[in-house]
């Protein structure tokens, strides 16, 4: 099968200098390597067909000679250029995008080495807490089973007095190269599975983990002001490490029960108080309950349900320790049942000495509903 122009592999012109050819190269490589395309054989010869083109096009010696010839100068010169053969696609890419930095951020590389020491994995807690726990804060103990250190080997996995000594099968890296055709494919060694190291002796309480699950028992300080959502960290707590790891940390995700009197918005608390209707109409002082104590209001005469009323400072603490939001008193009006024989008649009474100017909103209303049937 002839092969094609390499200008026209790399979408070039002719006249395009080096750096051209390079950007043109580095733009199409990132598209077809093969690691972004698994087990596409047209994206593999692609990417193959790249770094023939650049290998040719980015040495001024053999690009003069292809200008000439075209491809049939490399076919009748195979001697002065290693047996008519080109380098391995994969060098090229490295040698472009320099080995390793941005190669490693293109196809997710700087994968640990599993022959070094490893952090152990974080963990999740979610735990409920009560209304008032999150507002004034609390301690809490918790009990969770994760992976610990063995303490019988103290991490290592060996047995005391066994040696560990390096696999023979991958030479101590933890891995096991495989050639096919151009493709070189690093695999996971299966004598040692990624460790690098062979035990003489497991430790026979891990069975050479180096690790055993085990229940622990946590102290956490939950500071005031959290709310549903509230992630704490608790250093250390997590699962511990590989071949003497640091430990992952802990997260401790909080869900605060909702409360029967207080609803909350950010710091500040809101609470529905009922008063009765003479309350209402001539005015009165009434206490509120807050979180830590009643506190006293004074509600004007006239005050219509849903009025809100101020109580400063008496909400919930900042969690960052800027101050405490404050708490909203919304007035509703309670309408009196089960009234008695000389209740509805004092009721009467006053609703005959009513000229309809005791209620402004109620006399707005319907004189706007009279102008709509006009």
């Amino acid at each position: 099968m002839a092969k094609r122009d390499c200008y026209e592999v790399l979408g070039v012109e002719r006249t395009a200098d080096a750096d051209e050819i390079k950007k043109a190269y580095r733009r199409s490589a990132v598209k077809y390597h093969p690691d972004k395309n698994p087990g596409d054989k047209t994206a593999e010869e692609r990417f193959k067909e790249l770094g023939e083109a650049y290998e040719i096009l980015s040495d001024p010696q053999k690009r003069a000679l292809y200008d000439q010839h075209g491809h049939a100068a490399f076919d009748r010169r195979a001697g002065a250029y290693g047996g008519g053969g080109f380098h391995d696609p994969f060098e090229i890419f490295r040698e472009v995008f320099g080995g390793g930095g941005i190669f490693e951020d293109l196809f997710g590389g700087g994968r640990p080495d599993p022959t070094q020491p490893q952090r152990g994995n974080d963990l999740r807690y979610d735990m409920e807490i009560a209304f008032e726990e999150a507002a004034r804060g609390c301690e809490k103990e918790i009990s969770i089973s994760k992976a610990e250190a063995c303490d019988a080997c103290q991490g290592s996995g060996a047995e005391a007095g066994s040696r560990i000594r390096a696999c023979q099968s991958c030479g101590g890296r933890g891995q096991v190269v495989n050639a096919r055709g151009f493709l070189s494919i690093a695999q996971t060694c299966p004598r040692c599975q990624g460790a690098g190291r062979v035990l003489e002796k497991p430790c026979k309480v891990c069975r050479g983990e180096g690790r055993h699950e085990r229940s622990s028992k946590i102290k956490l300080r939950i500071p005031a002001g959290v709310d549903t959502g509230s992630r704490l960290r608790s250093a250390g707590n997590g699962e511990a490490g590989f071949r003497g790891g640091p430990p992952g940390d802990l997260y401790v995700v909080l869900h605060v029960q909702p409360h029967s009197i207080f609803q909350r918005d950010g710091d500040d608390l809101l609470c529905e108080v009922p008063v009765s209707f003479v309350q209402a109409a001539l005015g009165a002082e009434i206490e509120v309950p807050t979180l830590d104590s009643a506190a006293t209001i004074r509600i004007p005469p006239g005050t219509q349900p849903g009025a809100l009323f101020r109580v400063k400072g008496r909400g919930v603490k900042n969690v960052q320790g800027y101050g405490s939001g404050d708490l909203h008193v919304r007035i509703t009006v309670e309408v009196p049942t089960h009234l008695s024989s000389a209740q509805k008649a004092k009721l009467q009474e006053f609703g005959d000495l009513c000229t309809g100017k005791e209620n402004p909103l109620s006399q707005s209303f319907f004189e706007k509903a009279k102008k709509m049937f006009r």
